[in-house]
């Protein structure tokens, strides 16, 4: 959860799964446990290892802009939309989405206990996690080497200047030397070009990063959000925004306790059939113009569409981390049904309470 904060859910993903598959590699496999009751309590255990990993980076994206592509398509959109308005900054978002994270977290790990986890899980995985192996595997790493702790120095800058940029109304961050024209965008490029600077400590005028890494980047990511963009304005200027909020209209005069909810139970039914930054770019301008219609503020009805987004639990075709779980072959699609529903619904239910008292 806490590294796909600061980086995309799915490389987040993919670069976890090998670490607890790797683990569970040292449990048996069907009939080669001690007793049927030890290889049962290992399968469950090995389930709740893959789908602690898969969810728990859907769940980390949420705190922060650079977590997931449906917070960046959400900033993008607004601005777009209501370019007159403040601008969601990464410390107002975060302020927000990480509590909610929290909660869904919470939520998960309450959920695999209940479901994978019972008072024999420890006694039949005793005999197969063994401490002295993973220290010693640790030792053999060595001390952290130049060019990592520089890397995790600008990461470690990154994040305060993120943070700092703009703090509240009462008290500006450091933005406000610049008059509001540098944005999180400008921080990031600053702070990436500094790894095409420093050396890597390791001779031969290579540095922490070069062209040829770069450009191995999933540039994919940023062509769809660009054409999420595109797409929206489409739907605004077509018109098709105005008959497609026509057929929420019944929420006119409706509390913001029934709005957000419904909001985020329409944007997580559609992203179950496509990713979560499909879904954000397809349901987002649709919620803009209702807001407009039914005389709401539109982040009431945005935020709980993007997060709705991202609420992917049930089926694999609901994001890139759900693929790679599914792909490892300890989980089936009803393991992620039943996982799922209960995280799902947490999460529309913290989002009902949250959006109307800290959203404020």
């Amino acid at each position: 959860m806490f590294i796909s904060m600061w980086i995309h859910n799915t490389p987040c993903t993919v670069m976890m799964m090998p670490v607890a598959t790797g683990i569970l590699q040292r449990f048996p496999r069907g009939q080669a446990a001690s007793s049927s009751a030890d290889a049962h309590e290992v399968r469950r255990f090995s389930k709740a290892v893959v789908l602690g990993v898969m969810y728990a980076s859907t769940i980390g994206g949420m705190s922060t802009l650079t977590g997931t592509g449906a917070n960046i398509i959400l900033v993008g959109m607004w601005s777009t939309y209501f370019p007159e308005q403040r601008p969601i900054t990464f410390s107002s978002w975060m302020s927000f989405g990480f509590p909610v994270a929290l909660v869904l977290f919470a939520a998960l790990w309450v959920t695999l206990c209940l479901m994978y986890c019972s008072s024999n899980t420890g006694r039949a995985l005793s005999a197969y996690l063994d401490r002295t192996h993973l220290r010693r595997e640790l030792s053999l790493l060595g001390p952290m080497a130049f060019a990592e702790k520089m890397v995790l120095a600008i990461f470690g800058g990154l994040i305060v200047l993120w943070m700092t940029r703009s703090l509240t109304n009462d008290i500006p961050g450091w933005g406000v030397l610049f008059h509001g024209k540098v944005g999180d965008g400008t921080v990031t490029i600053m702070m990436t070009t500094l790894l095409f600077i420093i050396p890597n400590g390791k001779g031969g005028g290579e540095k922490l990063m070069d062209w040829g890494k770069c450009r191995k980047l999933q540039w994919n990511i940023i062509l769809l959000l660009g054409a999420g963009f595109a797409i929206a304005e489409g739907f605004k200027a077509s018109g098709l925004t105005d008959i497609l909020s026509e057929g929420l209209g019944f929420l006119r005069g409706a509390p913001p306790l029934v709005i957000a909810p419904v909001a985020c139970v329409f944007s997580a039914a559609i992203t179950e059939f496509t990713s979560d930054d499909a879904a954000t770019t397809l349901v987002l301008p649709l919620l803009a113009e209702l807001g407009k219609t039914i005389g709401v503020h539109p982040l009431l009805l945005m935020v709980p569409g993007t997060v709705g987004a991202q609420l992917s639990y049930l089926l694999p075709t609901a994001s890139p981390p759900n693929v790679v779980g599914f792909g490892t072959g300890y989980i089936t699609i009803k393991d992620m049904v039943l996982t799922g529903i209960p995280i799902k619904v947490v999460g529309v239910a913290t989002l009902a309470v949250l959006l109307p008292t800290l959203g404020i």
